[in-house]
């Protein structure tokens, strides 16, 4: 991709719009209580800062549908900000006109200002020309950070590029874009994939891509249950997709012709229920007793998978192995993040339940790279060319 970044961008005392993931969570008392995605941005709005640019941020938060929705407000997060970047952040009550454009002319080189959410905006997710073209009249410089919207095509990251003399990606996205090419496109080699998660629907095209390009497939959550069907084994009352089992054969098959190892799991852990206090059982996959249900992959499948990943160089994981969130379920995601963080491959993570297990775990900081955009990061799995991204190609 020829996409140039904010640090090969001259940035001194221009007004540089730079579109940021805010989307975070924020209680009633109008605290911010999770900033990791402030802490993702921060590298690129501080380079921003050294290179003398006024520093204007556009996020969205929530869905308010073009409503001004008080608790979609993004005005808590500025006082946040302020605090992790030891500066004042200013904040303007509108994302565009007057407010915005005053706020802009005031500021000067160094200056942060924070502009309110872009979604109260009717036309944003419409990818409406005329709001891309009001956003980009407040700016010099227009530098993508937000590669978790980065599969939507809206006025912000799409339309605001044609009107924009210089634009670029900013240093997350650059990661972002770095990292998956390291994966996908020219990986060292074994090359894994791993796929969880409840449906095997949300992931076949990413599935079906990657099958020409890994060696080996890991498959587990409730989306391996339907592969168990497809195989004529007996799931009980398991989650799994009736109509997506011709696809669990044409995958398994598909695989075979490829010469893909594909690993499914060869036990699970069955309940009766998803309920902390159900009594549970470990099971082979084939034997799930009829009233009982796979919530996770059973040890047996744990040591496989960790023997199946120990000479991988590169690992792609995108989706827990359980119903990691009810801790009887949880020892099957713990198990392939351990066998992750143990291995001396090049891992990239990806999706919102791995992120959070991750998290839950402490070994969030032992992957050498966790996507955050899940839908973005899926997306590019499935070999799709996001919006957000190309519109920042040069032609």
């Amino acid at each position: 991709m020829k996409i140039r970044t904010i640090d090969q961008v001259n940035l001194s005392g221009k007004r540089t719009l730079i579109r940021v993931d805010f989307n975070v969570p924020i209680d009633k008392s109008g605290t911010v209580t999770d900033d990791t995605r402030l802490q993702a941005v921060l590298p690129t709005i501080r380079l921003a800062i050294e290179r003398g640019a006024k520093v204007i941020l556009l996020s969205h938060l929530g869905r308010p549908k073009g409503k001004r929705l008080p608790e979609m407000s993004l005005a808590p997060v500025a006082p946040c900000l302020s605090r992790l970047l030891e500066r004042p952040v200013a904040f303007a009550n509108d994302c565009v006109g007057e407010a915005a454009e005053s706020a802009v002319a005031a500021m000067r080189p160094g200056d942060v200002l924070l502009l309110e959410n872009v979604r109260y905006e009717a036309g944003e997710e419409k990818n409406d020309e005329d709001l891309g073209r009001r956003l980009a009249a407040l700016c010099d410089v227009y530098v993508n950070d937000a590669f978790a919207t980065a599969h939507r095509g809206h006025s912000s990251n799409v339309a605001v590029v044609r009107f924009v003399k210089e634009r670029a990606a900013g240093l997350l996205m650059k990661n972002e874009i770095a990292y998956f090419e390291k994966a996908l496109v020219s990986p060292s080699r074994p090359l894994a994939a791993i796929f969880g998660g409840a449906k095997i629907s949300g992931k076949i095209e990413a599935i079906r891509n990657v099958l020409d390009k890994v060696d080996k497939i890991l498959i587990g959550g409730a989306m391996a249950n339907t592969f168990f069907a497809a195989q004529g084994y007996g799931i009980g009352r398991s989650l799994y997709e009736a109509e997506m089992v011709d696809t669990a054969k044409q995958v398994l098959s598909g695989a075979a012709e490829r010469k893909v190892r594909l690993y499914l799991p060869v036990d699970v852990v069955v309940a009766g229920r998803l309920d902390a206090s159900a009594p549970t059982r470990t099971v082979a996959a084939r034997e799930i007793p009829d009233d009982w249900m796979a919530l996770d992959i059973g040890p047996a499948t744990g040591a496989l998978f960790r023997e199946a990943l120990r000479d991988a160089k590169t690992i792609v994981w995108n989706g827990p192995m359980g119903a990691f969130e009810t801790a009887p379920f949880a020892a099957g995601t713990q198990a392939v993040m351990r066998a992750l963080a143990d291995s001396n491959a090049l891992t990239i993570v990806g999706g919102g339940d791995t992120d959070t297990a991750l998290h839950k775990a402490g070994l969030f900081s032992r992957m050498s790279y966790v996507s955050t955009g899940g839908g973005a990061f899926l997306e590019l799995l499935e070999g799709k060319h996001l919006p957000g991204i190309a519109a920042l190609e040069e032609k």
